[in-house]
């Protein structure tokens, strides 16, 4: 049907890899994917792409590839693996959630080989790329990221440029600064509604309706109403990410109050056990 399309790589296909091969699907694009888990490949084979044998299968059959990983260290380990094959002509789109030094040094190491590096951290959860409603933070080479507007338009339709490679990593970090102490907040505010003997779902239903309001309200209010921590994100990735925006801080020399507490609740959490479970279970923290 759509044979003409350009055959775009994707490295890691988890819940977010596999809502941006959804995403690029839709747009007419051909994705070919790489995982090391069987099963996240078959999806990808369910859900109209094609899977790849290795690494450097990516590489030979797509020339603009996007990474989806868990950590900087993976990102490098798999740069690493491409270098060698990778030609002026390639262009890597780095979707992981970084470290953002580490984000720049990648970017630098291809730039020596004239390979572009895009780094575009995702504001958002899978759903909200499956539906085209992710915001991208974009870093990078203002003129190669015009060259990949067309890419960029296909996952999102709020992208930013934010400036040099590393950006991105720092924007997303401040955006989920923002977004776990909106969460926080959220529970200690039902914690004190539920102590003072207020039903805690009208106490939610005022919260929203009132300029107090926050998008975690929608997310997270029942969940932690109904103390059900099935993890859509775990808590223990959360004091991850609170780690790394402690090091941002610092390396910028900005004190973080807020965070500070923030860190010693999801500490406090992962003590009482909820470390696997979502992270909206830092309601869990105000038990006692």
């Amino acid at each position: 049907m759509n044979h003409h399309s350009e055959t775009i790589g994707l490295i890691g296909v988890g819940l977010l890899g596999s809502a941006i091969a959804e995403r690029l699907l839709q747009k007419q694009f051909h994705v070919v994917g790489f995982d090391l888990r069987q099963q996240a490949l078959s999806n990808l084979q369910n859900q109209g792409g094609d899977s790849a044998t290795s690494l450097e299968d990516v590489v030979h059959r797509s020339q603009r590839i996007i990474l989806c990983l868990p950590t900087s260290s993976v990102v490098d380990s798999v740069v690493n693996k491409l270098e060698p094959l990778l030609t002026p002509a390639s262009v890597l789109l780095d979707v992981t959630t970084g470290e953002p030094t580490a984000t720049e040094a990648t970017a630098e190491r291809l730039l020596s080989q004239d390979v572009v590096y895009i780094d575009a951290t995702v504001a958002g959860s899978s759903q909200h790329m499956r539906e085209g409603r992710a915001t991208m933070m974009v870093g990078g080479n203002q003129k190669a990221i015009d060259r990949n507007e067309d890419l960029l338009q296909a996952l999102s339709q709020n992208a930013f440029y934010v400036g040099d490679s590393g950006n991105g990593a720092r924007m997303k970090l401040v955006v989920n600064l923002v977004l776990g102490l909106h969460r926080a907040v959220l529970a200690e505010g039902l914690a004190l509604a539920e102590s003072c003997g207020i039903d805690p779902q009208q106490a939610l239903t005022i919260l929203k309706s009132s300029p107090a309001y926050s998008a975690m309200m929608d997310s997270k209010g029942d969940k932690m109403i109904q103390r059900e921590f099935s993890p859509q994100a775990k808590l223990s990735q959360h004091l991850k990410d609170v780690h790394l925006i402690q090091s941002l801080g610092n390396a910028a020399g900005q004190t973080l109050p807020l965070t500070v507490t923030h860190q010693w609740l999801l500490e406090r959490a992962i003590d009482l056990g909820y470390a696997d479970l979502d992270n909206s279970a830092i309601l869990q923290t105000y038990k006692d």
